[in-house]
């Protein structure tokens, strides 16, 4: 996974290349897509960077970030990244992740100021997420490779306030010449189109991946999201909140939301159904209601009481689909 050869042999069979940004060329990949940090399943990220575009596997909570780095790797050679969330200290994994080869690390929330360098003297580059043009500049001040800018309209959680429109053209200038790849809202090749025309070089997208064929979502999740509209996909302050406060996100109105709106939208630990047991994950552990915890394959229970993460984009996603057909169709109006 070296960026030393950062352009890597086009494999049999792949897409007729598409628009071929500068970022592209920096993180070794064909097409200007990055599929979001869904799940630590490194089968995902794999067929996505498979396709030519950047698949990221989700590492910030693991016990050894090294292992998941290797099973993704055995599955593809060519670039992807691992994702650490900075609401709690990653460094013990960030180091796993770069000693197993990782070369292409993201981060969301928190300060990447204390990861950059080492993950620069590894060879690698640095993603990190922002809501903000003040805070893109902060992030390349410490030394950034490149910036994600992550509109309100995003699925799971949600960085800042401001909306991908305005949001994107605010980043690019703010710190150009650093690319920068746009998030929030973007669910199709019209998407894609979009804030490319806005600056950004590259586009992150999520909720349209969570119905790859290799993402192993319950199916009463995945059918949820076909079944839902735009307006389906509420922003929330704190109602998932067990074990990560103040973190808002964005998810499906189900059940869970109900219940907690009818009561007045009350705290923790005043709210109805508060330490309830409401699912498990396929490993027999327990799922409290409020939890942060989507619904897997395996997962057992209230299945729609959980956190459907979904994006506005939702509308948009409509079919499963394997993963090399999403990006195809994604970059098919390039």
């Amino acid at each position: 996974m070296s960026l030393v050869n950062r352009r890597r042999g086009r494999q049999k069979g792949a897409i007729a290349m598409s628009v071929h940004t500068p970022v592209c060329e920096l993180l070794g990949i064909d097409h200007p897509i990055v599929e979001a940090p869904l799940s630590a399943d490194p089968r995902l990220p794999a067929a996505v960077s498979n396709a030519g575009a950047l698949g990221s596997v989700s590492l910030w909570w693991a016990d050894d970030a090294g292992d998941w780095v290797r099973d993704t790797a055995a599955l593809t050679d060519r670039p992807f990244a691992g994702n650490f969330v900075l609401t709690s200290d990653q460094h013990h994994r960030v180091d796993q992740a770069l000693s197993a080869g990782l070369r292409i690390v993201s981060f969301l929330l928190g300060d990447p100021d204390g990861y950059v360098d080492s993950v620069h003297d590894a060879g690698g580059l640095v993603m990190h997420t922002v809501g903000s043009a003040e805070e893109a500049r902060r992030a390349v001040g410490c030394g950034v490779d490149v910036i994600v800018a992550q509109g309100w309209e995003a699925g799971g959680h949600v960085w800042g306030s401001v909306a991908t429109l305005p949001l994107v053209p605010a980043v690019v200038d703010a710190v150009a010449p650093v690319p920068v790849i746009a998030a929030g809202g973007i669910g199709d090749a019209r998407g894609v189109a979009a804030v490319l025309a806005l600056g950004a070089q590259a586009a992150w997208l999520g909720t349209r991946f969570l119905l790859a064929d290799e993402m192993p979502i319950h199916d009463e999740y995945r059918r949820r999201l076909i079944d839902a509209t735009e307006t389906d996909a509420e922003w929330y302050p704190d109602l998932y909140s067990v074990g990560w406060p103040d973190s808002p996100h964005r998810a499906i109105h189900n059940s869970t939301a109900e219940m907690w709106e009818a009561a007045g939208r009350p705290p923790l630990g005043s709210r109805p159904g508060d330490g309830e047991v409401i699912a498990h994950f396929a490993s027999g552990d327990p799922i409290l209601r409020y939890s942060p915890a989507p619904p897997m394959m395996g997962t057992t229970g209230e299945i729609d009481a959980l956190s459907l993460w979904a994006g506005q984009s939702v509308a948009l996603a409509k079919q499963s689909q394997p993963a090399a057909e999403i990006v195809a169709e994604l970059v098919s109006r390039l």
